[in-house]
């Protein structure tokens, strides 16, 4: 009905549908077209979006979708499964090598500002660990390495497989420099990745 609408509010979601397209980035001229908007009421309707960190704006002046969208799609229900499925591995993990356990997000992976969010993660029963907490972000080294600089510790990491995870997930295992073996932490993430691309098992009928 009439009266259940709000101009303003269907306008910014008609400038966030504009971005729902194979082309990542936009000018304003090319939003213009899209929306059938006046450059001065985008500008308008981005300000709030910026603001809410709905979109971005690059260092050449075009458009991309900002952190708030994929925020919220992490609460669709697909991404929950995901989490029952590799917490029980975060836990396996931490308890077999003794060292930090973790679920990776990169974001932003083709841009050069990525970003990196702890999403899950099972500490060791050890004073001397790597303190990762869910919700922790850190600027990405490249789209292929999510790890943080870690002064005296070490991160090893393993992507999590299959082309319909979006955006990239990887597990890792991170300590302390002298006691992680990299090749131990290489082999248990290899072994968690098949169990999990092996999907759930059934259990045997009576």
């Amino acid at each position: 009905m009439a009266q259940d609408r709000v101009e303003a509010v269907e306008r910014a979601l008609t400038v966030l549908e504009a971005f729902d397209s194979p082309q990542e980035h936009f000018t304003l001229a090319e939003l213009a077209q899209a929306t059938g908007y006046y450059k001065s009421t985008l500008l308008r309707l981005l300000g709030s979006l910026t603001r809410f960190d709905y979109v971005q704006r690059d260092e050449q002046g075009r458009w991309h979708l900002g952190h708030a969208p994929v925020r919220l799609a992490r609460r669709h229900l697909p991404g929950r499964h995901l989490a029952t499925r590799i917490q029980p591995l975060l836990v396996r993990l931490a308890a077999d090598s003794g060292e930090t356990a973790a679920l990776l997000e990169v974001e932003d992976v083709m841009v050069e500002d990525g970003m990196v969010e702890c999403r899950l993660v099972t500490l060791p029963d050890t004073a001397l660990r790597h303190d990762l907490r869910p919700g922790d972000r850190w600027a990405a080294a490249a789209a292929d390495d999510p790890r943080p600089l870690l002064p005296g510790g070490v991160m090893v990491c393993q992507p999590l497989p299959g082309d319909a995870i979006e955006p990239p997930m990887w597990l890792a295992l991170s300590g302390p420099a002298g006691r992680l073996d990299p090749q131990q932490a290489h082999r248990l993430l290899a072994d968690a990745v098949a169990t999990l691309a092996a999907g759930p098992t059934r259990e045997a009928g009576p």
